[in-house]
């Protein structure tokens, strides 16, 4: 309690409502807080008690949220980043009268007054060609979404499928990727499912049919479905009103995303078709089926559940893929398939043998993107900076890469590791005049530092490191 009167002093002896009417006035932290703790309610968002979510309906607020929620939730906000939103407030901007925005926040959250503004569309390319539309809240609408996902995420993910990884603690893209990598030695036959437009096809009353099989907390309710019916702005300033879907950007999106398709598609699985196996990561769904007939009878059945729950798969992306081996050489239109940045195809193993395994390696989407990343540095152009100063900007990267697509089939990165090494020996030829024109010098030169400082460059960490010559 003095760790919140500290935090919130400046709003302490001011009155919600009673002070304006002429009467008494009287603190809502001391009326609404001050009677949650009396009557047990935690105040640490850490205690897993969930009661003070609970508490009876007070004289001053309809509904009691602890000022500490708030706060945590601006600390996860503040920590995720993310650009403005409509109103054109950064986070720090936001900081500049932190506690009386998180003050209007919580009172208006807890008074059932909270309306959230427009989202800010912004429209980011996509691999195909086409863009997809994000919405971006605005800060103090991103804190309000993160208090209602702290109260509804434990509820929710403990009811998750075992399989489903998507924006789910404890799980990751990378544990996706190694279940569907050892089921596809398992299994002959993959369905690689595309939802079309699965965010901005969701429909609302399926969706809120779906949150109160999880809560029936009156707030949530209410505060979600006003999230999903908040218009959205274009960069024109016109508002385009939402009658499905809601919008990719959103701190309550995954959530919300994970607990329809959990009812649409997971718990169909699990009643329905409980031998087969499959993985999910958010609106990213791999099904392993046995044979070729038993992949199109179950791309037709999850088609009509589709249907029913107002959606439907996308007819080019959505395919039955042969996993081709050593040990199933057979043929078929389609053998490879993405996923998550991976591209799972047959390659060259090595083990006691050579052998033909279908495994995951980097995708060529996934390559491509990162060499027009690389591009984009023009490292040939710091001529100013030094090789540490390069290493600083360019590291995290590059950790980031060898992290995630350096766990299987190492290998296929070697193309991205030798660019950045070139990219270093332009760089060098460019600042040092002994250098000019001599690339296999450049090259010793750089091998020489490698040599002494190993784990300068993250790539050379990873062990992909420039000649030193004699």
């Amino acid at each position: 309690m003095l760790r919140e009167k500290r935090k919130w002093q400046t709003h302490k002896r001011e009155s919600t409502d009673a002070g304006h009417r002429g009467g008494t006035t009287r603190s809502s932290d001391e009326v609404c807080v001050m009677q949650m703790e009396r009557r047990g309610c935690a105040v640490r968002f850490s205690d897993v008690v969930n009661q003070r979510w609970k508490e009876p309906v007070t004289k001053t607020k309809p509904f009691c949220i602890s000022k500490q929620v708030v706060w945590d939730a601006y600390l996860r906000v503040k920590a995720n980043k993310g650009a403005a939103g409509v109103d054109g407030q950064s986070v720090e901007d936001f900081e500049a009268d932190l506690k009386g925005n998180l003050y209007k926040v919580w009172n208006r959250m807890s008074s059932g007054s909270y309306f959230p503004p427009p989202v800010r569309t912004a429209d980011i390319p996509k691999r195909d060609g086409r863009s997809r539309r994000l919405g971006i809240p605005s800060v103090s609408d991103r804190v309000a979404q993160m208090v209602v996902k702290m109260y509804l995420e434990p509820e929710a993910a403990s009811q998750f499928h075992a399989d489903s990884y998507g924006y789910i603690s404890g799980k990751s893209a990378l544990d996706a990727v190694g279940v569907v990598r050892k089921r596809c030695w398992w299994y002959d036959w993959v369905i690689d499912m595309d939802i079309q437009g699965f965010f901005d096809n969701i429909d609302h009353s399926l969706m809120l049919h779906a949150v109160k099989k999880h809560t029936d907390s009156r707030w949530v309710l209410l505060y979600i479905e006003r999230w999903l019916r908040a218009p959205a702005q274009l960069a024109d300033g016109s508002l385009i009103e939402r009658g499905q879907g809601t919008p990719q950007g959103g701190v309550i999106s995954p959530l919300l995303a994970n607990i329809f398709l959990h009812h649409a598609f997971d718990q169909w699985m699990r009643i329905n078709h409980p031998k087969i196996l499959f993985a999910r990561y958010a609106d990213d769904i791999i099904v392993h089926c046995r044979t070729k007939a038993q992949a199109h009878v179950m791309l037709r059945a999850i088609e009509r559940r589709l249907a029913q729950c107002r959606l439907k798969l996308h007819p080019q992306k959505t395919k039955v893929i042969y996993c081709k081996d050593t040990k199933r050489p057979g043929r078929h239109a389609h053998e490879s398939f993405e996923f998550l940045g991976y591209g799972f195809r047959p390659r060259l193993c090595k083990g006691r043998t050579c052998f033909t395994g279908f495994t995951p390696a980097v995708s060529k989407s996934a390559i491509k993107a990162m060499s027009a990343r690389i591009r984009g540095w023009k490292l040939q152009l710091w001529s100013t900076a030094s090789l540490e100063d390069i290493a600083g900007r360019i590291n995290p990267v590059i950790r980031g890469w060898l992290n995630y697509y350096g766990r299987y089939y190492k290998s296929a990165l070697y193309p991205i590791l030798r660019q950045i090494q070139n990219a270093l020996i332009r760089w060098a030829m460019r600042k040092y005049k002994k250098l000019r024109g001599h690339w296999r010098r450049a090259t010793h030169w750089l091998g020489r530092i490698a040599r002494r400082e190993p784990r300068l460059i993250a790539s050379w960490g990873f062990g992909f490191r420039p000649s030193a010559g004699q």
